[in-house]
Parts: structure tokens; C-alpha cells; sequence
């Protein structure tokens, strides 16, 4: 089941809307070895959205084996190489969320998809491909999504679990998103591009 572009997440009532300390949303989370939940661990996530009310993204390294099925099938043609749907996140498997890479061309606004960075949107995948595809030049379809409540993500960060840093345009899009974790760290300043070397059992580093 397709889900509209803007994903809604839910805030528990009770909890105070916490002060956001640093917008990430078009940018990548790496998580930092060891993260205890297996949902994120050596996960790269690409923020769609990230506000006083919480966040939400999808897990960019994690390509699954199925392809897409009927009626999502129809946009096949459009996906980039690994031509296969991803893991995007342990949030709601039923939600499918499309990145799309814009061409050199397409306009300022386009009827079925909403811009998130200058090189990403988000396409609504219940609309016909022959009136959206051809302002694009690369799909990549998520099942699932990982979010957080207020304040959440910002105290994960805060406890050091992510490490937010800028993103392009083949993070998203490239055609081999398995080797993602280390490629983003390796081009990292400093000592922090030491973790992706970091063996994938830390007992025997």
C-alpha cells in the first residue's frame, strides 16, 4: 500500500515538544559502532523530515532482494541500479516511500512530487510515471521508515549514536548502497573517518 508523500509520524501527548538544536532534515545520519539496536546498526539514514515534532527519514543502505510489485511495478523502469526495493526503515513496512533525482530541467514545482534538498524529492507513487518520470533521472523506493519522537533524535545525537553530516547526490542514488557506511566515513575529517575501518566484530579490533 502507497502512502502519501509526507509521512505522518505520531507524538505521545504527554511529552513536552522539546527545543530542535539542529535540523538535519537532506542530510545523512552514520551511525556510530556499536548501536545496540540492530534496526540502525552501521546504518546510513537520509533525513526527509525534521521538526520540533520529531523526525523522519529512510535507511539508505540496506537493499532488499524483491522487486516491485504490482501496481508500484510501473515505476521498475525508472529505478536505479540495484533495481530492487530497499529497507528503509522498521517503521511502518506497509508505507513505500519513493526518492527521486531531478534533471538538470525540472521546474521549481512539479504536479505528484515535493522537493526535500536540490537534489532529492519526494514522489507520490499512486500517480501515473508518464506524467512524473520524465522530470527525473533516477528512483529509489523505500518499504518502511525510521522516525523519531520530539526531542528524540536530537538526545541520540546528543549521546553521540548518529553522527549527522552533510549529503550527495550518489549516497542516494548510487549503485552499490551496501558499501555506504564506510564511504561516508572514510571522506570524513580527522579521526572520525578512522570508523570506517572499524572491523564489523569491534572485539577484534
Amino acid at each position: 500500500m502507497q502512502q502519501p508523500l509526507a509521512v505522518r509520524w505520531h507524538v505521545d501527548q504527554r511529552q513536552t515538544v522539546a527545543v530542535l538544536r539542529q535540523p538535519t532534515r537532506g542530510r545523512l545520519l552514520v551511525a556510530t559502532p556499536p548501536l545496540e539496536d540492530p534496526n540502525f546498526d552501521r546504518t546510513v539514514v537520509y533525513m526527509i523530515e525534521h521538526s520540533e515534532e520529531g523526525a523522519i527519514g529512510v535507511v539508505l543502505n540496506r537493499p532488499l532482494t524483491d522487486d516491485l510489485e504490482d501496481p508500484l511495478d510501473r515505476w521498475t523502469p525508472h529505478l536505479t541500479d540495484p533495481g530492487v526495493l530497499h529497507d528503509g526503515g522498521p517503521v511502518d513496512p506497509s508505507a513505500m516511500i519513493a526518492l527521486a533525482r531531478p534533471t538538470p530541467h525540472t521546474p521549481a514545482e512539479v504536479d505528484g512530487a515535493i522537493r526535500i534538498a536540490d537534489n532529492v524529492w519526494s514522489v507520490d507513487l499512486s500517480r501515473d510515471p508518464v506524467l512524473i518520470a520524465a522530470h527525473f533521472q533516477g528512483l529509489r523506493v523505500f518499504r518502511g521508515y525510521a522516525g523519531w519522537g520530539a526531542g528524540q533524535l536530537e538526545d541520540e545525537i546528543d549521546a553521540g549514536a548518529w553522527v549527522p553530516t552533510d549529503s550527495i547526490t550518489e549516497d542516494i542514488f548510487g549503485a552499490l548502497p551496501q558499501h555506504l557506511w564506510r564511504t561516508v566515513l572514510g571522506r570524513q575529517p580527522g579521526r572520525l573517518s578512522w570508523l570506517a575501518d572499524a572491523p564489523d566484530d569491534l572485539s577484534l579490533n
